[in-house]
């Protein structure tokens, strides 16, 4: 591995760097106005700039071959060009429309916007998603239709996508996929929102694209851009949460010259035990956080090279007690955990006449340390990955876009600790190789991959050595039926391996209170699943229905025995064959009479039982999510918004053997917030209050659910950004 960074570090210290300067102007097609601050986005390079107040714009050290160009900006309609070394001059013309942004997906290989896209992905901006001052990562993304999380209080939470959890969803960060959510239902995702600009959700399976644990769908978190070329921007960051009496800390400075790069931000979260309804306090919730990221780029003519660093620190409290002693301590007592996340990643392109390699290196250690009486852990494991994702990208012909790749991973996991061992020492090899390919004519477009794998776990100590292989294809159409309604229809096998956990577990598990046993004889899951999506849009309106049916065989969960060890309940792994279905409908309405004002609303469900018609444990009620919102802009104060937010969650009676049902319930969310812009420097300001009526509830998959211990209280949370350029 070190042998791959050393070759690509000095190959591009020696490339040639020819000029290749493209100047343009983007113009509204109405009054062929100049159109400033539009955002001018190259994704092969993390390279970006804004138009200036004559609507002009410059590009420097592109590469001597094609290269696509988003064009976008709030208002008007998004556009992706294709220019290649001979194009000097740009002239762009931008329609008005008033429809949300459309924006370029880089979770998918082509990296088209998402209207031109075959396979349907979501993609939010973090900054929306905070506006409702959620405390943490997951529970912003829980507001997005199909997604949901598997929580244990506030810091601790798996992500659900359209029923699947855990192992099924992959999550990226960096462009690499993240292992430290495999080993225990405590460690939670270990990504600090601070730094991510926006995440992409892919609803179903992504194995042909990321291979074994992708067979529920992708969380893919994009970083934040560098700053535009010739220039310097700092950012400080400060929210406080009355409910938890909770501080987040973030600061933040990045520079760009004409070649290189410089992104850094350091974060600090610090939060008191979380209150219910009428106050009381779950005791030992409490949790501190430390996050730092650093990025430094570089690009020319023929290369380009994105190296990236993040550390998370995480000192998370075991609510044990539920509601016991009330204080006002931050820091975690016993027991509590420590979980220690590094993320290495070098992602480099290198540009060809007409066409180009993508390769994506990456080291992650992940350091998990169980703390039960005293500052001595009881229990630690270490886990080293390292991955590799190298793709060729033939010359485009007529239309067709066509990838081959391999991707591998080699990891291993180490007890350092002699005490309560729940997963063996392993080591787990993945090695993948794909091929797909991309053809658009007119108004249609045809998306088909093939792809094989291969997972070799061993586990000397209980002597486990498994291999296992599969073969996995997608085939998607997109089609504009008529001149507002598109069309996407896609199927897909999928495939996910058994975990080391679910093979060799045996032990306690003491942030869910339950002992867990492996079973060696488990067989890889394997799916086949149809999506259909039909999107109507026009100037007032948006209309969307999303359908799915995943069948899987061998489907892997924990069911409780109803025996007990040392009066724990015992848990097993079983496998069954599955059904899941369902899906997600909504609109988006903006009148165009009334620019200023959204209505939005989505509607989820989903229904998963066994072959024999049980149902599946932790599977998401149904929900409705509704948003009125009204933006407008001052001669003072611009992106003024005030948005009041219903959350209508189902009672969920469609309950696994011992699991209880759970009860409906109705939240109330506010959120305002504006922005003061002057040449030096931005203020944002935002104020919201999460369950407004300070309502009673308990969560279909909290953990503590068993305990009945509810759910957050009234939380009124206040930030302030500040940016200078």
């Amino acid at each position: 591995m070190k042998c791959y960074f050393t070759i690509i570090f000095f190959g591009f210290i020696h490339l040639l760097a020819a000029q290749h300067t493209l100047n343009g102007i983007v113009l509204d097609s109405f009054f062929n106005n100049p159109i400033s601050n539009v955002n001018i986005y190259v994704p092969s390079l993390n390279m970006s700039t804004t138009t200036d107040k004559n609507g002009s714009f410059t590009l420097r050290n592109l590469p001597n071959k094609k290269v696509k160009i988003a064009i976008s900006i709030s208002g008007f309609k998004s556009k992706i060009i294709t220019v290649n070394k001979s194009v000097h001059a740009l002239k762009i013309i931008l329609e008005s429309v008033a429809e949300t942004l459309d924006n370029v997906i880089v979770s998918l290989p082509f990296n088209n916007l998402q209207s031109q896209n075959v396979m349907k992905v979501e993609h939010q901006d973090m900054k929306k998603l905070k506006e409702f001052g959620s405390n943490t990562l997951l529970n912003s993304i829980s507001k997005i239709a199909g997604v949901d999380q598997i929580s244990t209080g506030l810091s601790i939470g798996k992500p659900v996508i359209r029923g699947l959890s855990g192992n099924r969803i992959l999550i990226y960060s960096q462009g690499l996929r993240l292992e430290n959510i495999n080993f225990g239902d405590e460690q939670g995702i270990g990504i600090n929102e601070a730094g991510i600009e926006s995440v992409e959700i892919i609803k179903g399976p992504a194995s042909l694209l990321y291979g074994s644990d992708a067979i529920g769908g992708v969380l893919y978190f994009n970083n934040e851009k560098f700053a535009n070329t010739n220039k310097t921007n700092t950012e400080i960051s400060e929210k406080y949460f009355n409910n938890t009496n909770g501080f987040n800390t973030s600061v933040m400075i990045k520079s760009s010259g004409r070649k290189l790069k410089f992104i850094g931000r350091a974060t600090y979260d610090t939060h008191e035990d979380y209150k219910i309804p009428a106050g009381d306090k779950v005791t030992n919730s409490r949790y501190q956080e430390k996050d730092y990221k650093i990025g430094i780029g570089f690009n020319n003519d023929l290369f380009s090279s994105t190296l990236r660093y993040n550390y998370n620190n995480r000192n998370l409290g075991i609510i044990e007690h539920g509601i016991a002693e009330q204080t006002n301590n931050r820091t975690p007592d016993f027991p509590r955990i420590l979980v220690e996340n590094q993320i290495i990643s070098l992602h480099n392109q290198v540009f060809f006449k007409k066409s180009k390699i993508d390769a994506n290196l990456g080291y992650l250690y992940n350091n998990f340390s169980d703390f039960e009486e005293t500052d001595l852990a009881s229990s630690q494991l270490l886990v080293n990955t390292y991955n590799y994702d190298l793709k060729y990208y033939f010359p485009e012909y007529k239309g067709l876009e066509t990838i081959i790749g391999i991707q591998g991973m080699q990891q291993k996991n180490k007890n350092k600790v002699v005490g309560e061992i729940l997963i063996p020492n392993a080591t787990i090899q993945d090695y993948g190789v794909l091929s797909t390919a991309n053809y658009h004519w007119k108004n249609n477009s045809i998306q088909t991959g093939l792809r094989f794998d291969t997972r070799k776990i061993n586990i000397k100590t209980i002597k486990i050595n498994k291999v296992f292989n599969s073969f996995n294809a997608s085939l998607g159409y997109k089609s504009k039926l008529f001149k507002n309604i598109t069309s996407r229809v896609n199927i897909a096998t999928g495939y996910r391996a058994p975990t080391i956990a679910e093979l060799a577990a045996d032990g306690f598990h003491s942030g869910i209170n339950q002992y867990e046993k492996g079973n060696r004889n488990l067989k890889s899951e394997k799916n086949l699943q149809i999506d259909l999506d039909i999107k109507f849009n026009n100037k007032q309106i948006s209309v969307f229905l999303n359908g799915f049916h995943n069948t899987i065989n061998q489907y892997i969960y924990l069911k409780p025995t109803g025996n007990f060890i040392n009066q724990i309940p015992l848990y097993n792994y079983v496998q069954e064959d599955a059904t899941l279905k369902g899906g997600e409908c909504g609109f988006d309405f903006h009148p165009t009479k009334t620019p200023w004002l959204h209505i939005l609303s989505s509607y989820e469900t989903v229904i998963a039982q066994e072959k024999d018609g049980a149902y599946l444990p932790l599977i998401p009620a149904n929900k409705i999510n509704s948003t009125f919102k009204a933006m407008f802009d001052t001669n003072t104060f611009k992106n003024i918004y005030f948005a009041i937010n219903y959350e209508n969650v189902f009672k969920q009676n469609n309950v696994s053997f011992l699991e209880t049902a759970s009860k409906a319930y109705n939240l109330l969310n506010l959120s305002f917030g504006n922005s003061l812009k002057t040449e030096n420097f931005n203020l944002h300001f935002n104020f919201s209050i999460n369950n407004v009526l300070d309502t009673k509830y308990i969560s279909h998959l909290s953990k503590l659910k068993i305990n009945n211990i509810p759910n957050q209280g009234r939380n009124i949370s206040v930030g302030v950004d500040i940016k200078i350029h």
